[in-house]
């Protein structure tokens, strides 16, 4: 007998969410203005529009926040994380942040530059605007076949 698949670890925490209608989500969107940025977390069944913070701690990860220095200056966790972090690239200097768009914006305030062309495959949304934000321009430059719309059309 053949067993169904199962997870290789054990769900720590659940939170509630709710399901809604068609017309429910319909309504949501066009009070929206059809911009996802404008609707309410708690409209949202599944976030298909981040994968920041979408799945659940481990047992491990859990552990660390408890033993955590939460100091603002100074903490251990940050001398423990940046010493990995030498040891693993050998970079001397880290600038730690949140998520990767606010990374994204410490590089290129001092990467990019007004007046210059930045090319690339559908920039994100924030890519974009921390580009345009410096006076430059983000330049789509994603083949026309990448376009899972258009590829439908031809089949």
């Amino acid at each position: 007998m053949e067993l169904p698949f199962a997870e290789s670890w054990k769900i720590k925490m659940v939170e509630p969410i709710k399901k809604s209608t068609r017309e429910q989500r319909e309504k949501w969107l066009e009070e929206a203005h059809n911009n996802v940025f404008m609707l309410k977390s708690d409209y949202v069944y599944i976030d298909l529009l981040t994968d920041s913070g979408t799945g659940a701690m481990s047992d491990r990860q859990w552990a660390a926040m408890m033993q955590g220095d939460e100091s603002y200056g100074g903490a251990r966790s940050f001398y423990h994380m940046k010493d990995t972090i030498t040891e693993l690239t050998g970079f001397q200097y880290v600038i730690p942040t949140h998520q990767g768009r606010a990374a994204e914006n410490v590089l290129f305030s001092y990467l990019v530059k007004p007046g210059q062309i930045i090319p690339g495959n559908a920039h994100f949304d924030t890519t974009k605007g921390h580009i345009e934000s410096r006076k430059a321009f983000a330049i789509d430059v994603t083949v026309r076949e990448a376009s899972a719309s258009r590829n439908s059309r031809k089949c």
